[in-house]
């Protein structure tokens, strides 16, 4: 009877345990509806290969900050994992431990954050490679995408393979490049200049308007909701 009790008493802690877990981390299922192959990453989370229909499951720690997700395209990795992205690539490996490189299209978030809410976006910063939309468990939270043809319609001197690049990548400037380090590929070379829109970031503005355009387009693009979400996350929705 001792054995029995003390097998059961192990099973309830394992189980109490995990969900103890479960509860401290955010959920994010995330799938490709792309046509073609899509290499998910995350920073923290790592990535895999997902082919056309494919699912990849990932919790991240509540209290996580500055996180991101993204799609890499026409990529080549060989047994260990090494290789190259012609878009969003992060440093050369297939489980990312870096931000990926620009053009690419990008989730950001914090989970449980001020207020115990999870704050998260859809940014151009970095340009954009893939149809994106990130849709929460909860109606009552907004639902964030970018899924216009911003390749088919990108201005020309922002036009690369793969993709439609940032101003701040191409021209590396002040005026496109602000002052933000976080939401810059390039930091900017006078960090006293101030920052407005431009006609690339409404470019991508008026096509995407759930999205960030340029790294100060924080008042119509973070969205909010209750830690502990589940959010599901579409490559080509």
């Amino acid at each position: 009877m001792a054995i029995i009790m003390k097998k059961s008493f192990s099973i309830f802690l394992v189980i109490a345990i995990t969900s103890i877990a479960a509860a401290q981390a955010g959920n994010f299922n995330i799938t490709n509806k792309c046509n073609y192959t899509v290499w998910a990453a995350a920073f923290p989370g790592g990535g895999v290969k997902l082919n056309t229909g494919e699912s990849w499951n990932m919790n991240i720690t509540n209290g996580t900050s500055n996180a991101r997700i993204w799609g890499r395209t026409n990529c080549t990795f060989d047994n260990l994992g090494l290789g190259k992205c012609q878009t969003g690539d992060c440093n050369g490996t297939l489980a990312c431990q870096t931000i990926g490189t620009p053009p690419n299209t990008i989730l950001e978030f914090s989970l449980n954050a001020y207020n115990d809410l999870d704050f998260y976006d859809v940014s151009l910063v970095q340009g954009f490679n893939i149809p994106i939309k990130l849709t929460p468990s909860f109606n009552s939270c907004g639902t964030v995408n970018c899924t216009a043809d911003i390749i088919g319609e990108c201005p020309t001197q922002l036009q690369v393979p793969g993709g439609c690049n940032n101003p701040c990548t191409t021209f590396n400037t002040p005026e496109y490049c602000c002052n933000s380090v976080a939401r810059s590929a390039v930091v900017a070379t006078n960090a006293s200049a101030t920052c407005a829109p431009t006609s690339y970031s409404k470019f991508f503005k008026e096509r995407c308007p759930y999205a960030y355009s340029y790294p100060k387009d924080d008042a119509t693009s973070t969205y909010s909701c209750m830690g502990g979400t589940t959010y599901d996350v579409v490559f080509c929705p």
